[in-house]
């Protein structure tokens, strides 16, 4: 069994965890500025507890997007960091599969739609079916107003905090389907997803590891955000 260690800082919560011996061990943190300064101090104490070393893994996982830009940076640099120095390889991890596989560990679910809240009135999204022992991607991962958001199967849970940011325009798409709005991208479903990957081989050299953006402009303008409040109150 591969002893892997694995890192989501995608959201607001910061979690890490370590897959030792088919057992899983995590931390968390809320509080989106402290990312940086508690992720590794989290791990540390992990691999301290079950008397391990940074060098006994045998690779580096994380969520490598969509999400917050400055959360998917930081997880990028810190995983960066320890896998050049310790000559691992890295397993990046979609954050909306995580959460999907977050998901049916709450619930059981097998067909699941994350939603994970983008701002600017917008969410990330996929959906994805649990065949086989592993997770197919329905919609591949994406950006898109809560409006134009369309399953393709009518039994599907919904997952995430989109459910919460914007229920008003979810409300036409949810209808009655199952709701588990309190899963977020975290570093055990990370790490689950990733032990599979890694025994499949499929492992990502350090100077090939990127985040995934769906976004390339990150903040409104003054202009923009005024636009939108005059919309919101017409």
């Amino acid at each position: 069994m591969p002893t892997i260690i694995s890192i989501d800082t995608s959201s607001d919560t910061a979690s890490v965890a370590l897959l030792h011996r088919g057992q899983l061990h995590s931390a968390l943190h809320e509080g989106f500025s402290t990312h940086s300064m508690t992720v590794l101090p989290m791990l540390q104490s992990l691999l301290e507890a079950e008397g391990l070393a940074l060098a006994d893994c045998d690779a580096i996982a994380f969520g490598c997007g969509p999400g917050s830009f400055t959360g998917l940076r930081t997880a990028c640099g810190i995983v960066q960091g320890m896998a050049f120095g310790l000559d691992l390889p890295v397993i990046p991890v979609t954050t909306l599969e995580a959460m999907a596989e977050s998901c049916r560990r709450k619930t059981g679910a097998g067909h699941v739609l994350p939603l994970l809240d983008a701002r600017m009135h917008e969410v990330y999204w996929a959906e994805y079916a649990y065949q086989d022992g592993k997770w197919q991607a329905v919609t591949e991962p994406q950006l898109s107003a809560v409006s134009e958001i369309h399953p393709k199967h009518a039994d599907v849970t919904f997952c995430g905090n989109g459910l919460t940011a914007y229920p008003d325009g979810l409300e036409t798409v949810v209808g009655d389907s199952p709701q588990v709005p309190d899963v977020f991208p975290d570093a055990e479903s990370v790490a689950v997803l990733a032990e599979g990957l890694f025994k499949q081989g499929k492992t990502v050299p350090v100077e090939k590891v990127e985040p995934l953006y769906l976004r390339n402009k990150v903040a409104l303008k003054t202009v923009e955000r005024m636009a939108l409040k005059e919309k919101e109150h017409a």
